[in-house]
């Protein structure tokens, strides 16, 4: 056990009045990097040792399994005692239902059901009721339940709501589902908070049983609350109302999964003598990516924003590099991470705002034999929609190829069978075909694209890797060509210029020399000494769907600012004057969250290099075939002209 003078003496002016809060309710505005955990557990220690609480009389609830774990350990070694009421809400939830759940007529031994489980048997309803998978998508209407449930709105309510064909379908499959649910005696993880919601509502005894044990409750990450996890914390911090939550407007980037940021407003109103405490001094990152992100989030008007600081007023500028197109920003990219000496590799992480935008970063990282690994992703070719695609191409030129066939047949014999006509129809000009022509072909053939759904926010993400297949495919002129620059890319090798084994991370013994590759939201919580954040375009970061919608906009802009404070030391910021759009080349607009950071605090790279364009897409291709790394890296560097580069 150590000592609370020992913790407090850690502590700095505005952690130690946030962890010494009296009682009744607080809310701690916790910036990016100003210690939360810290403040949390030391809190939980504070009211052990001080207050003289038992461990059980606290309850302390996070998000993820990882992050329970981590502050359970921290509060153990701290005070000797083992929380009791400590884990996620789900896992909190379980818990209470497997005691109670037969106040609502449910047996204890109830199955949970996991998203595959939840799957499967919606699939079942729609064989039962002959429901068109084609026109509803069963993983897309479970994503409106899901909506549905975090809204704390039952299928009737939900109907009653509805103001479209589809809605009016989810609400028609939503109540057969938990029909089926329970039957099943199942619930589904909406389900455990749900109807632990509706047991303290029907059931007074049981929520006093848990008001009388609990005396302080704790939350972290309240930013991602949904509404059920809204009502759960007030219900239990009553009556006492010891509600101590942290939380970061700033931070608030998971809308799409039912987090509601406004949950840190409404306690204003349930909780009129709640105490506000921010944390705002930084240990992560220097002042001037501070200065930066604050810059960005601050254009934000519907909450409140925190002005960070720092110790270190280490004033290297954030670099902020133009290029010419996406191909050029990846070598660029690439260039810098080799020739980078003062951090190894694994203290890099690559950003982006889609997970499309990987393909151009895995190519050149494979052919210059750069470790690496993506992190809450698949890599590229390995993508459903693209091996799809990729299976009716490499049937379409070699009939015997029966895997490729056996994956377009689970695509849909029906769909599978009019390609097969138009591929006899045309047999003697497919070969003569570009890879681009015949993907589009198949796009067309095939329907593909109609069985995506364009608002459901997982097929626009298929859209967009589909879309950056078709702008590698305009590269090249020769089918075989661009399929062997597939498979090569896959097993980890490109047949030109690498001669570095497979990219996998189980076969790289030295994990110090592995380049880190993930989307802008798999990043929240973590750390790097250098961040490159890349595509910082009108329609990528913010993205297209964004543009229009206030609300939208501002999740852009604090998902930029969560990029922004990953960045321990050096923050540098790429984009493309011209990016390929379904094989096509299109201008880009560069972001307007660049502007807002402030000329003072970048330093502007111009790397403008003419775009390797020519009615044969191979060129490009044919050039690096040709080129050694030492021609290359001079172009880069602004060394060599492009004509002088093309002439080599």
């Amino acid at each position: 056990m150590i000592f609370m003078n020992q913790l407090l003496s850690s502590l700095n002016d505005q952690q130690k009045a946030a962890v010494l809060h009296e009682g009744g309710p607080a809310v701690v505005l916790a910036g990016a990097g100003s210690g939360k955990t810290r403040v949390l557990t030391t809190r939980a220690a504070f009211l052990i040792q001080e207050k003289n609480l038992k461990a059980e009389e606290i309850l302390l609830v996070t998000f993820t399994n990882k992050a329970a774990g981590e502050m359970n350990k921290r509060v153990l070694k701290l005070t000797g005692q083992k929380l009791k009421f400590s884990g996620t809400f789900h896992s909190l939830c379980a818990k209470i239902l497997r005691q109670h759940i037969h106040h609502l007529g449910k047996d204890k031994n109830f199955t949970i059901y996991d998203s595959g489980d939840q799957r499967a048997l919606l699939k079942q309803i729609y064989r039962q009721h002959q429901f068109d998978q084609k026109k509803y998508k069963p993983q897309f209407i479970h994503s409106l339940i899901s909506q549905a449930k975090n809204e704390m709105l039952s299928p009737e309510e939900y109907q009653g709501l509805a103001h479209d064909a589809t809605q009016e379908f989810a609400g028609k499959v939503y109540r057969l589902y938990q029909q089926a649910l329970k039957k099943q005696e199942a619930l589904d993880f909406d389900d455990l908070l749900l109807e632990t919601v509706r047991l303290f509502r029907q059931k007074k005894e049981v929520l006093d049983y848990y008001q009388q044990q609990i005396k302080h409750v704790l939350v972290d990450e309240y930013q991602d609350t949904n509404k059920a996890q809204y009502f759960l914390t007030k219900f239990l911090a009553q009556p006492q109302n010891n509600l101590y939550v942290v939380g970061d407007f700033s931070q608030s980037i998971y809308a799409w999964r039912g987090a509601d940021y406004r949950n840190l407003l409404r306690l204003n109103q349930d909780f009129t003598e709640i105490k506000e405490y921010r944390l705002e001094k930084n240990y992560r990152s220097t002042q001037t990516i501070l200065d930066a992100a604050t810059r960005v989030i601050s254009q934000n008007t519907s909450h409140p924003v925190l002005s960070l600081w720092t110790d270190n007023h280490d004033r290297e500028k954030i670099q902020i590099i133009e290029t010419n197109d996406e191909e050029i920003e990846a070598e660029k990219v690439a260039q810098l991470i080799q020739a980078e000496t003062e951090f190894s590799p694994h203290e890099i992480v690559i950003l982006y705002r889609t997970n499309a935008q990987s393909r151009p970063f895995e190519e050149v990282f494979v052919r210059r034999g750069i470790p690496y690994q993506i992190i809450g992703g698949v890599k590229f070719y390995e993508r459903k929609e693209i091996k799809d695609l990729l299976a009716y191409l490499r049937f379409g030129i070699n009939h015997a190829d029966t895997v490729s066939k056996e994956r377009a047949e689970k695509n849909g014999k029906r769909r599978l069978n009019k390609y097969l006509k138009w591929l006899e129809k045309n047999k003697n000009k497919v070969t003569a075909l570009s890879p681009l022509e015949l993907l589009e072909e198949i796009l067309k053939t095939t329907e593909y694209l109609k069985t995506l759904n364009e608002n459901d926010p997982q097929d626009l993400a298929r859209v967009e890797n589909i879309q950056e297949l078709l702008n590698t495919a305009a590269k090249f002129t020769s089918l075989n060509q661009f399929l062997e620059n597939v498979t090569l890319v896959q097993d980890g090798y490109l047949h030109d210029l690498a001669t570095q084994p497979t990219n996998s991370t189980n076969s790289i013994k030295d994990q110090t020399k592995i380049v880190t590759l993930m989307s802008l939201h798999s990043a929240k919580g973590l750390e790097f000494p250098m961040v490159f954040i890349v595509g910082a375009e009108e329609g990528l970061l913010p993205h297209q769907r964004s543009l229009w919608e206030k609300e939208q906009m501002e999740e852009e802009r604090r998902l930029c600012y969560v990029g922004i404070t990953r960045a321990k030391r050096r923050l540098i910021i790429t984009y493309a004057k011209k990016r390929w759009s379904f094989g096509r080349i299109t201008h880009s607009t560069r972001s307007r969250f660049l502007s807002e950071i402030g000329k003072d605090l970048v330093q502007e790279i111009g790397f403008s290099e003419p775009m390797i364009t020519t009615d044969q897409p191979t060129a490009a291709k044919s050039v690096r075939k040709i080129i050694n790394d030492d021609a290359l890296d001079a172009l880069l560097d602004g060394e060599l002209t492009a004509h002088d580069f093309l002439k080599s």
